[in-house]
């Protein structure tokens, strides 16, 4: 395995199979960064940790050059002993004083991958090349007592790093984190630009390009979870850096709560790259021998552009984070009813669209909010898990035996974390609910949030949906939470304690998520906050798919899904056919449109098929048969992204080709048509350059090299909204 250490000259080496990383101890115990790049077998890189000093500049360490602590490229920054610049870790001591001062202390190099108690974390794969080394770094603050371990793990078949932190008090006084991040990177600037993902509620994770310039850029969210606005995500790129040159310096955060991604320029042209836990409303109190396990952050180095960084995010996190039995599987195609019935639904209109949903080669019907309590509306009753059979007369289990009946999979809708004030949970409970002492609670989409940092709620809210899934022969559920956190309180902390809220409420959350798989290990579990709000990885942890957008609509989704693959496997994005007009924006467009870009997802429907014409259901039909046939290889593949609509305005492409170059898929669509083009070419990757390649639809054949590097063809098609499919099959 990667992991070298150079004893005389205390350099650690952490190699993967296309990267090194560097890091050294220089003035006696000063842990510096010095390099992360291309795969080096050289580590005699000592040089690259001295720095020059300014005569106004604050020197305590004098040997090799090291002038000054704020010119000092560290590997974990701390607060106040004389780096100005952006931490990684503020400690208050009893005395409210806030200076620290790390000196290493030791390593340890250990085989296999450690787990995070409580938390999401990569694992081994037990697969051939799957395994995996961690390089454990002691840190040690002699005044406080405070010893920082810093983890790095590697996988013998990726490239990426994966770092996490434990604070430990071994002192005799009380101390408090203030704020405590996973992963750093300082470097020296080189003319980069940064690309972090944007947007909102039913506009979620744009990818949008930045200049570095001097000071700070932030993305973060303070809303308790990741969010619909920002990603926990972030890359430096070397300028022009395109899809397939360039080089990429990506961190990515493996948590679901709040964040902060942190890209700082100073005057000498040195950048620092930082990533964790927001430290605005955090503070986590350490008695003496307690610890506290910071979650994990993922780094990746490409020297191949964009398309090298997405592959190695997608290999990483389907062999070493998604851990559900239907990862390597295919997802049965389902119909949600939300959008075809909103509330207005019973047994029968359920049942209904289960029997025309079988005959089209349906899988799963989902039933979504609405079939609980009173709940008629979007104003009450959540909290109240106990079947509605006004509504669904007979109970749950005898609508799911009458949707077996039809050959079909049943699936059901959960929001476990909220709780409406119009409900018999919050009559009885009302101190359940997250609050401030004295103060109105503020309301969205008419509810609030239970307080899940308290035990006895975690078991209760669990037990509810426990009860409902042992009740019937349910093997799908879809979690949601659609408001975020606010008005910060609970009865079960102290005012010391207030500042562990919004990581104690994420931990709580995957408690109940870990519970429901350890008790239903077949249930396939899909994630969903308003539609893309909780995108990260902490929760491909828990579920092998999330909903990525409410936004439904193909024309939206082309950027929407271009972002969240830049970073997520095809695999893990909850995609479906929508009704036309879209809901959300009101747009018209093909159902061969919809189809092809549901198809780079999970690949479903959200409409009333009982009012499809037959047209359609012979489409839907053989939208279905499409799926069965390329979804394995759009589930297993490697993705390529051709073009962006986002970038030219007028047509989208993306490709997926098997890891034996044996097969790819090409998607295109077009957004707006040209008078008097007649083609577009497209350039595609991954192939085998020497091989030969069928065009199943017209039996045309191409040679590799043909296609990657002058193209291939695509005529225009008339109209705006049009797309295509283009399988190429190698010929033996």
């Amino acid at each position: 395995m990667g992991i070298r250490v150079c004893e005389e000259k205390k350099i650690f080496s952490i190699s993967t199979p296309n990267t090194t990383y560097l890091m050294g101890v220089a003035a006696g115990s000063m842990l510096g960064h010095m390099y992360y790049g291309k795969r080096m077998d050289d580590m005699d890189g000592f040089y690259l940790l001295r720095a020059g000093a300014t005569p106004d500049e604050m020197h305590i360490h004098r040997r090799e050059k090291v002038g000054c602590l704020d010119t000092f490229n560290f590997e974990y920054p701390v607060w106040g002993t004389g780096d100005f610049r952006d931490p990684c870790l503020c400690v208050r001591d009893e005395n409210g004083c806030r200076a620290c001062e790390l000196h290493y202390e030791s390593y340890e190099i250990r085989e296999g991958k450690p787990a995070l108690a409580g938390m999401p974390a990569t694992f081994a794969g037990k697969e051939a090349g799957q395994a995996a080394q961690t390089l454990i770094l002691t840190l040690r603050d002699e005044v406080l007592g405070l010893k920082i371990l810093l983890r790095y793990s590697i996988f013998e078949d990726s490239d990426a790093i994966i770092r996490s932190v434990t604070a430990v008090n071994e002192g005799g006084q009380k101390l408090y984190l203030e704020k405590i991040l996973s992963a750093c990177l300082d470097m020296d600037n080189e003319n980069f630009d940064l690309l972090t993902l944007h947007g909102c509620w039913a506009r979620e994770r744009h990818i949008t390009p930045h200049k570095v310039t001097e000071g700070k850029h932030i993305v973060s969210s303070l809303r308790g979870e990741t969010s619909h606005h920002m990603q926990p995500f972030m890359a430096l790129t070397t300028n022009g850096t395109s899809q397939t040159e360039g080089s990429v310096y990506a961190m990515n955060f493996v948590y679901s709560g709040n964040f902060i991604a942190e890209t700082e320029l100073d005057h000498r042209e040195s950048v620092r790259m930082s990533l964790g836990i927001h430290p605005d409303g955090f503070e986590w109190v350490l008695n003496p021998g307690e610890q506290f396990e910071a979650p994990e952050a993922v780094l990746v180095y490409s020297a191949q552009g964009l398309g090298k960084m997405t592959r190695t995010f997608h290999d990483l996190y389907k062999n070493h984070l998604i851990r559900s039995k239907y990862l390597h599987s295919k997802r049965p195609i389902l119909i949600n009813n939300w959008e075809a019935t909103y509330f207005d639904f019973d047994d029968d209109k359920l049942v209904a669209i289960a029997a025309e949903a079988s005959k089209l080669g349906i899988e799963m019907l989902v039933m979504d909010d609405g079939w609980f309590g009173k709940r008629c509306n979007d104003e009450c009753a959540l909290g109240d898990w106990q079947v509605n059979e006004s509504k669904l007369r007979g109970g749950l289990k005898a609508l799911v035996d009458r949707v077996n009946e039809q050959g079909l999979k049943f699936g059901i809708w959960f929001e476990p974390e909220m709780i409406s004030p119009d409900s018999d949970l919050y009559r009885a409970h009302p101190d359940w609910a997250i609050q401030v002492p004295g103060r109105a609670i503020n309301m969205a989409r008419h509810q609030y949030v239970l307080d899940l940092t308290r035990q006895e709620i975690v078991d209760y809210a669990y037990d509810c949906v426990a009860k409902i899934l042992r009740s019937a022969n349910i093997e799908y559920v879809k979690w949601d939470m659609n408001r975020p956190l606010s008005d910060i309180g609970s009865a079960a902390l102290d005012s010391e304690h207030m500042g562990e809220f919004y990581h104690r409420y994420v931990l709580g959350v995957y408690q109940m998520q870990e519970r429901l798989l350890q008790e239903f290990p077949d249930l396939l579990l899909e994630n969903c906050s308003g539609g893309g709000g909780r995108f990260d990885p902490g929760m491909l942890y828990y579920s092998p798919q999330i909903w990525t957008s409410d936004d439904m609509d193909p024309i939206e989704r082309l950027s929407i899904q271009e972002g969240t693959a830049l970073i997520y496997p095809l695999s893990s994005m909850g995609a479906h056919i929508c009704v036309c007009p879209n809901h959300s924006v009101g747009r018209i467009t093909p159902m061969e449109t919809r189809a092809h870009v549901a198809l780079a997802g999970t690949f479903g429907y959200e409409l009333d098929i009982t009012k499809l014409t037959e047209e359609e259901k012979k489409k839907a039909a053989g939208f279905n048969r499409d799926y069965h046939k390329y979804n394995d290889l759009i589930r297993e593949g490697d993705y390529y992204r051709i073009a962006s609509y986002r970038e030219n305005a007028m047509y989208d492409c993306w490709q997926v080709t098997d890891k034996e170059q044996k097969q790819c898929l090409v998607t295109y669509v077009q957004v707006r048509y040209e008078t008097e083009r007649k083609s577009r070419r497209l350039k595609l990757c991954g192939l085998n350059p020497k091989a030969r390649y069928r065009l199943e639809e017209t039996g045309e054949l191409y040679s590799g090299e043909m296609l990657m590097n002058a193209g291939y063809l695509q005529e225009m098609i008339f109209g705006d909204y049009g797309s295509r499919l283009l399988y190429f099959i190698r010929e033996e």
